[in-house]
C-alpha cells in the first residue's frame, strides 16, 4: 500500500489551510496514494485560547470536515485529518483526529489522550489540559488489509500507548505532529524510531513545518519509518511537502517474528517500597 505524510505550515484560516490540503492532497492521489496523513492542527493552528475560540467550528457539519470528505471520495484515498480543535460542553477544545474513508465517509475519531502540563524552571508553565480536554480510549481502524493505531504528538512518549495499540492488532501507527524546532531536534527521530522497534509496526508521522503566522516555528521532517525502525522516508526540512512510501503487511509480520517482544512482554509486580 502507497501511504503519504501530507507536510504542513498551517495558520489561523481554515479556508487557506485546506486550499493548502487540497493541492497536496491531489499531489498524492497523482502518485497512487492509498492513505494520506496530515500534521496535528493541520486545518487551524491559533496563536492563543481567545482565537481559537473566535474560529473553532463545532463537529457536527463542520464546514472544513465535509470538504475533506468530498476530497477523500474525489480521489478514493483514506484521508486521515492528523488533529483539529473541536469545542466541548465545558468550555475546552477536544484536539481530535478523523480518518475519512474511500466513500468519504468518517470511519474513526480519536481524541489525543496525553496532554502536556509542565513547569519548565526560568520558562513558562504550559497547560495544555486547562485548552484541552483529554481523551479517554485508544482507537484502531481497518485502512485496507492494514489495522491502523491513532495517536497525537506528545502521545510518542508513552509507549503503553502504542504497545496496546499493537497488541489490538495495529500494523500502522499514526503520529501527527507540531514539534516544536527545539524538541524536534532532540527528540523526533528517536521516540518515532523507538515507537516502531517496539512493536514491530509502521510509523508515518506527518509534521508541521516552518515558521506560522501565530509566531511559532515547528521542526517539520515528516518521517516514515519501517517495523525494524529504519526511516524508509523522510522530509528533510520544514517547509510544505507531501512524503510517500510503499508499505508491505509481510514486513510486520517478519519484525515480530525476529523480535517477539509483544508475544514475550509479561506482567510484573512494582518493586515494594522500603522505607529507612
Amino acid at each position: 500500500m502507497k501511504i503519504a505524510a501530507i507536510q504542513m505550515c498551517s495558520g489561523l484560516d481554515p479556508q487557506a489551510n485546506l486550499a493548502a490540503l487540497e493541492s497536496m492532497l491531489a499531489e498524492a492521489s497523482a502518485a497512487g496514494v492509498r492513505y494520506a496523513q496530515t500534521p496535528e492542527v493541520a486545518l487551524l493552528f491559533p496563536e492563543n485560547r481567545d482565537q481559537l475560540r473566535s474560529v473553532a467550528a463545532n463537529f457536527e457539519g463542520h464546514p472544513q470536515l465535509q470538504r475533506v470528505g468530498e476530497l477523500a471520495k474525489q480521489h478514493s484515498m483514506y484521508v486521515h485529518i492528523g488533529s483539529l480543535p473541536i469545542p466541548l460542553e465545558d468550555g475546552r477544545f477536544a484536539n481530535r483526529s478523523v480518518l475519512f474513508g474511500p466513500d468519504g465517509q468518517q470511519v474513526k475519531i480519536y481524541d489525543k489522550i496525553h496532554l502536556f502540563d509542565a513547569d519548565i524552571a526560568g520558562l513558562n508553565a504550559y497547560r495544555e489540559s486547562a485548552t484541552y480536554k483529554a481523551g479517554e480510549e485508544a482507537v484502531v481502524a481497518q485502512v485496507d488489509a492494514f489495522t491502523l493505531g491513532f495517536a497525537i504528538c506528545y502521545d510518542m512518549r508513552f509507549p503503553k500507548l502504542f504497545n496496546t495499540l499493537a497488541n489490538a492488532g495495529a500494523q500502522l501507527m499514526a503520529v501527527p505532529a507540531a514539534f516544536t524546532v527545539p524538541t524536534g531536534q532532540a527528540h523526533w527521530h528517536v521516540l518515532l524510531r523507538a515507537r516502531a522497534i517496539e512493536t514491530g509496526s509502521y510509523v508515518i508521522a506527518a509534521a508541521q513545518g516552518g515558521h506560522h503566522p501565530n509566531g511559532r516555528a515547528t521542526y517539520g521532517h515528516s518521517l516514515i519509518i519501517d517495523p525494524w525502525g529504519k526511516v524508509i522516508a523522510e522530509l528533510d526540512h520544514d517547509r510544505p511537502g507531501v512524503l510517500i512510501a510503499d508499505i508491505d503487511l509481510a514486513a510486520v509480520g517478519e519484525a515480530r517474528q525476529r523480535v517477539p517482544a509483544l508475544a514475550n512482554a509479561r506482567s510484573f509486580a512494582a518493586p515494594a517500597l522500603h522505607e529507612g
